[in-house]
């Protein structure tokens, strides 16, 4: 069963999150467009580009309305000394979630069971919770925090302008379609 337009499930934790530790809640991402970013593992190799990537572009994702979450199988602990010791995960001023007991990576589906680590998974989640995107990806293929917010940016266009939906490579400004009889056959 696909996770796409299914509500988030009920969660509770406790992340890092610019010098504190806070909790995060399935409430808590309610109102707003929310990007849960999980990586298999803090102090790691292709996780700190993947968040320093997301790092540099923070204030884009801001400026669009949307909070990251990034999410690991690690303790908050772990978050706050792995932010403290490198200087990539410096940067980092989005929440760090600690998922120590792999509720949000079961809820997510993305816990590699055998290991207890979480598959390199991205879910957009719209403000009333529901997951509008999924990307899974192999534990040695890093995402790119651009094409990320290109499709968070159509996601929220589709879902204020009902009856237009974004085509391929779709940018900000881009021209959309509006599915009829009279495309059919056309594109």
């Amino acid at each position: 069963m696909s996770l796409i337009n299914t509500e988030i499930k009920p969660f509770k934790a406790t992340a890092y999150h610019n010098g504190k530790f806070v909790e995060v809640s399935d409430a808590t991402v309610k109102g707003k467009w929310s990007v849960f970013f999980f990586y298999p593992a803090d102090f790691t190799f292709v996780c700190p580009t993947e968040l320093g990537d997301l790092a540099d572009r923070y204030a884009e994702f801001q400026k669009a309305g949307v909070e990251i979450y990034g999410v690991s199988t690690d303790t908050h602990f772990t978050h706050k000394a792995w932010h403290d010791t490198s200087d990539t995960i410096k940067k980092i001023r989005y929440p760090l979630v600690g998922d120590p007991t792999h509720v949000l990576a079961r809820n997510f589906e993305v816990l590699i069971e055998a290991v207890g680590l979480a598959d390199r998974g991205t879910f957009v989640v719209d403000p009333q919770g529901r997951i509008q995107i999924v990307e899974i990806t192999a534990g040695g293929v890093g995402r790119d925090a651009a094409e990320l917010l290109r499709k968070v940016k159509a996601a929220q266009y589709v879902a204020s302008h009902p009856g237009e939906v974004c085509p391929a490579k779709w940018k900000e400004g881009d021209k959309t379609l509006a599915p009829s009889l009279d495309l059919v056959g056309k594109i």
